[in-house]
């Protein structure tokens, strides 16, 4: 994931505190490979595996993902997801764990779904020096629990845990929060409890930054459209229309010209 600003210095966990302080906004996209990597952190200087969700995803898939975003990122501050299993099991593990995907793809943090039951943890982790991103909400890694992709935090129980969760997160030290797919009132409330930088999803226009996949929000997905995505772009047209004119050059033989032979 990639942070992305007008500053053309290298963007770190410090300086998401940084922008939440002076009150400028964070962005930032997602990105699986070395090429999309290198476009957004140009852009901004700045889902592959086709599982159903992303519980699947081991520790081994996300250093190769993640390695490679580091390689074509020279602005941009890498967060490495630590997949579903990698820090459920013990505080042990997930400071392991985490050391590991630092060690090996050099990414600038990672980022854990979860509140008070992981914030030891996450304590843990930032005090061996790696800047944690927590996630609450809609965690896609408890998809299961859940039962679906609805809003979260609705009813006042569940908003008063989330609210418990993020002073947790913030308390044990994370650099930012992301809030996925919850009110928008109870996002702002969140934003202006916390230290950490809020970065939302479906969660308003309160926080302290926005994500969104980059697939989604350049339109190369088709068939999903929540309520909390706007296209910016229309990428699936432009590459279908693309692939289509090639096929179409190749079979009427215009394709290799005299002049793109050898």
């Amino acid at each position: 994931m990639g942070y992305l600003t007008t500053d053309k210095k290298k963007i770190t966990a410090k300086t998401l505190l940084e922008m939440k302080a002076a009150g400028e906004k964070i962005t930032q996209m997602t990105a699986y490979d070395f090429t999309t990597a290198g476009i957004i952190d140009a852009a901004a200087s700045n889902v592959m595996a086709g599982n159903q969700d992303t519980t699947p995803i081991t520790v081994d898939q996300m250093i190769y993902h993640a390695r490679a975003v580091v390689r074509a990122c020279h602005h941009c501050l890498v967060v490495c997801d630590m997949p579903f299993g990698s820090y459920q099991v013990s505080r042990e593990d997930g400071i392991r764990n985490a050391i590991r995907i630092i060690k090996e793809t050099g990414a600038g943090a990672v980022k854990m779904e979860g509140g008070k039951e992981i914030a030891d943890t996450v304590k843990g982790i930032v005090d061996a020096g790696i800047p944690v991103i927590g996630h609450l909400g809609l965690t896609p890694q408890s998809i299961h629990k859940f039962g679906g992709y609805g809003l979260r935090a609705k009813e006042d129980t569940e908003a008063e845990k989330l609210i418990e969760d993020a002073l947790a997160l913030d308390a044990a030290g994370v650099s930012g929060i992301t809030l996925e797919k919850v009110p928008a009132a109870l996002a702002n409330k969140v934003t202006a409890m916390v230290k950490a930088a809020t970065i939302g999803i479906g969660a308003g226009n309160g926080t302290d930054g926005q994500v969104l996949v980059y697939a989604d929000a350049l339109g190369m997905t088709s068939g999903f459209k929540p309520k909390f995505l706007r296209h910016f772009a229309n990428v699936n047209k432009c590459m279908t229309e693309g692939v289509m004119e090639y096929i179409r050059c190749v079979k009427s033989e215009s394709f290799p010209s005299e002049a793109e032979s050898y």
